[in-house]
This record gives C-alpha cells, sequence and structure tokens, in this order.
C-alpha cells in the first residue's frame, strides 16, 4: 500500500528539480498551438525519467504512461500553453519572450505533473494499473486543446477509467487546497457583432444611420435582457470587452464592431440564450434602420466535477495535508476546457493555493504581476500522484 507520508517524502526530495522545471517554463513560455519547445522540454525530462509517450497528440500534445497493466487506468492532466501578457515581475527567471508569459499558471501544472510522473515511476512496481499523463496543448484559445486531444484519441485505446486536474489559484495561501462537487464552472461562448449603419458628418447625424447610436442600445438592451430573462438563482454573465467605431469627433463611422463573452452554468439555458441574443441583435438593428452581422463562438462547455469521485479526493487530500488545509468552493464564472475531458469520464477539477500574504506573493491571474510561492511545487505533484495512486488501489 503506498502511502501519503512516502508520497511527500518523494515529492520533498525532488523540489531542486520541481524549481527549475517550472523557472524553465516560466522563463520561455509560448502561446496556444505554439507550444513547439515546450513540448520537447517535457518530452526530454520524460526520457530522462524512462517514462513512455506519444507526442504530437491534438497538436503538440504528449500522453505517457507510468505504471502496470492488469489493473484500472486512471488519466494527470496538466496544460502547457500561455497568454499574450507582458510581464512585469522583476525575477531571475521572467519570461524572455516578450509578449508572452505564464500569467495563469500553466507552467506550474506542468510542473507538478512531471514531479508527479517522477513519483510515481520511482513506485511504479506498487502501482495497482496505469496512469496516462496527459500534457495539453492550447488550453487558452478555442477550440481547446481537451477536445484536440480527445479527438486523437488521449482516453481510448484502452479507454481512461476517471481524470484528474488541478489549477493554480491566487485567492488560496501556499499548503491549501480546494475541491467542489457537481457543477463548477461556467461554459464560455464568444461573441462576435458588427453594426453597419451609414456614416457621414457628424454634424449633420439627419443624412446618417448612426452605428454607435445603435450599439449604444443594443449593449443596453442585452445586458436588460440578461437581467430580465435569467432566472434570478442561474448564474449568468455577458460582458463586452471590446468596441472599435474608428470614427472622429465629427465623423460619423459606418460600422461599429464590438467582441464579448456570454457565460453560465446551465448547458439547457445556454442554448436559449444563444437563440435569445440572435433574436434581439437583428430586431433591434432592423427598428433603428442598421443592418448587422452576429457570430456567437461556442467555446467551452460548464464544468461539472464527479459528486463522488470529488468528495473521495477531497478526503485524500484531507488525509495529505490535514483538514484545516482542505477546502470546498465556490461556483466561479471562469471557464476550462478540462469540462471536455469531464464530459468524457467521471472527473475531479480542484485548485491549488499559490500565494504567500508575508512574501507579498498573490496578483491575480491573467495579470503581468501573477507569481507563485514555490511551496506549491510539492504540494501540487505529491497531490497528483497521491490520488492517482490510491484511486488505482481503491476507487
Amino acid at each position: 500500500m503506498i502511502r501519503p507520508i512516502d508520497i511527500l517524502s518523494k515529492a520533498a526530495s525532488a523540489r531542486e528539480a520541481l524549481v527549475k522545471d517550472r523557472r524553465h517554463l516560466h522563463a520561455n513560455p509560448e502561446l496556444s498551438f505554439h507550444e513547439v519547445e515546450t513540448a520537447k522540454y517535457i518530452a526530454g525530462r520524460l526520457r530522462e525519467m524512462g517514462i513512455p509517450f506519444q507526442e504530437n497528440v491534438g497538436g503538440y500534445g504528449i500522453v505517457a504512461h507510468v505504471g502496470n497493466d492488469g489493473g484500472k487506468l486512471v488519466a494527470l492532466r496538466g496544460d502547457m500553453d500561455a497568454l499574450p501578457i507582458t510581464e512585469e515581475n522583476e525575477i531571475d527567471y521572467a519570461s524572455k519572450n516578450q509578449g508572452v508569459m505564464h500569467a495563469c499558471g500553466h507552467d506550474v501544472h506542468t510542473t507538478c505533473l512531471l514531479g508527479a510522473a517522477e513519483i510515481l515511476k520511482s513506485m511504479e512496481a506498487d502501482l495497482n494499473g496505469k496512469v496516462r499523463l496527459l500534457f495539453q496543448p492550447a488550453e487558452e484559445r478555442l477550440p481547446g486543446g481537451a477536445s484536440l486531444m480527445i479527438a486523437d484519441g488521449a482516453l481510448k485505446n484502452p479507454n481512461v477509467e476517471l481524470i484528474f486536474g488541478q489549477h493554480v489559484f491566487p485567492d488560496m495561501e501556499v499548503g491549501q487546497v480546494g475541491f467542489r462537487q457537481g457543477m463548477y464552472m461556467a461554459s464560455a461562448d464568444e461573441i462576435y457583432i458588427t453594426v453597419k449603419g451609414k456614416g457621414g458628418h457628424a454634424a449633420l447625424p439627419h443624412t446618417c444611420i448612426d452605428p454607435v447610436l445603435v450599439t449604444a442600445q443594443l449593449l443596453t438592451a442585452l445586458q436588460q435582457m440578461v437581467s430580465r430573462r435569467a432566472q434570478p438563482d442561474m448564474p449568468t454573465v455577458l460582458s463586452f470587452g471590446k468596441v472599435i467605431a474608428n470614427g472622429a469627433t465629427n465623423v460619423i463611422p459606418d460600422k461599429v464592431m464590438i467582441e464579448g463573452t456570454m457565460r453560465t452554468l446551465n448547458e439547457d439555458w445556454r442554448q436559449k440564450l444563444h437563440g435569445l441574443i440572435t433574436e434581439l441583435v437583428h430586431g433591434l438593428c432592423k427598428s433603428m434602420g442598421a443592418e448587422v452581422d452576429l457570430e456567437i463562438r461556442k467555446g467551452y462547455p460548464c464544468l461539472v466535477n464527479d459528486p463522488d469521485l470529488t468528495a473521495w479526493s477531497k478526503q485524500k487530500a484531507i488525509d495529505l495535508l490535514g483538514e484545516e488545509n482542505v477546502h470546498d468552493l465556490p461556483l466561479r464564472m471562469t471557464a476550462e476546457d478540462f469540462a471536455y475531458f469531464a464530459q468524457e469520464v467521471p472527473a475531479c477539477f480542484y485548485r491549488l493555493g499559490t500565494s504567500n500574504t508575508a512574501k507579498k506573493i498573490g496578483a491575480p491571474l491573467h495579470t503581468s504581476r501573477f507569481n507563485i510561492d514555490e511551496d506549491a511545487l510539492e504540494i501540487g505533484a505529491s497531490l497528483m500522484a497521491t490520488l492517482a495512486a490510491k484511486a488505482l488501489e481503491e476507487y
């Protein structure tokens, strides 16, 4: 039987390698669908460990295996792409790639998965089955690397029976982790609207069809629709973060382009809302004399954690880290393409605390100052290895 204390000990022994891996990955970030050097680095580390793997799965994804035939097959997933953000941290391992940064912690996820791989490899003879390691590209951009890896058979031949994933969480102090059973994260769709009017001199609005005014009415109407049509107990977000008119103080433009996101926690309501948005956009623009192009790009689905697997995983985390360090999480309106894996097999997606108030480490995700307390690397690697090994033993 594999004991949590043995896993913690092995993670502590691997700390130097964990920090080295994380700092290398952090200093050399690559955007979604461009993870060439990241994949090469992962492949090299797996070779050093003597772990067999397959490359170019769903893009630059890598699928590796540790363990023995004849038992269960469980999976661990770590994503590896970065964001188009210029890093402002003053650290030795800051991003070397201008305008690209690991501001969402995927360098941590990849490092923890490599660490879990090393731990599991060291106790391979005692594993009651096999662990599939999924190093996933392109989490940050549609259609999402998870869907592409699934399409390439990453969960098949033989079939994965359950899967775990973790994500850094700067809202939580290092040493702590969090879980939520059932519905956890929102769906995410992208909305692109071009309102076409008739431009002209701003002093002669009667000769124009002002797309700026139409867009202003449209944005207000869309927000009112969400507040009036969504059930009060159904979380729904409709936000537009990009508006381009390209007129001037005395010029009414011919068109206005807006881009936004739509998120909710119910797939049926999600589909209904697509129809309501389409009806409102076309109807309002027509009523004001404008034409419109509307595109709703369907993104990641809602992320639903398997209730039984998540309750079991929370208890394993308590066994490893102590009850005082394991917490229940609230719903989140952010999205994750791990949701695609959760649609295929029972899944548990949990959070890894990375902040340290005393060290002033705790900037939010997707910001230029995001960083972690590297003590989180041992905890993340330990918990991933524990969940995989104990699931093979007893789940």
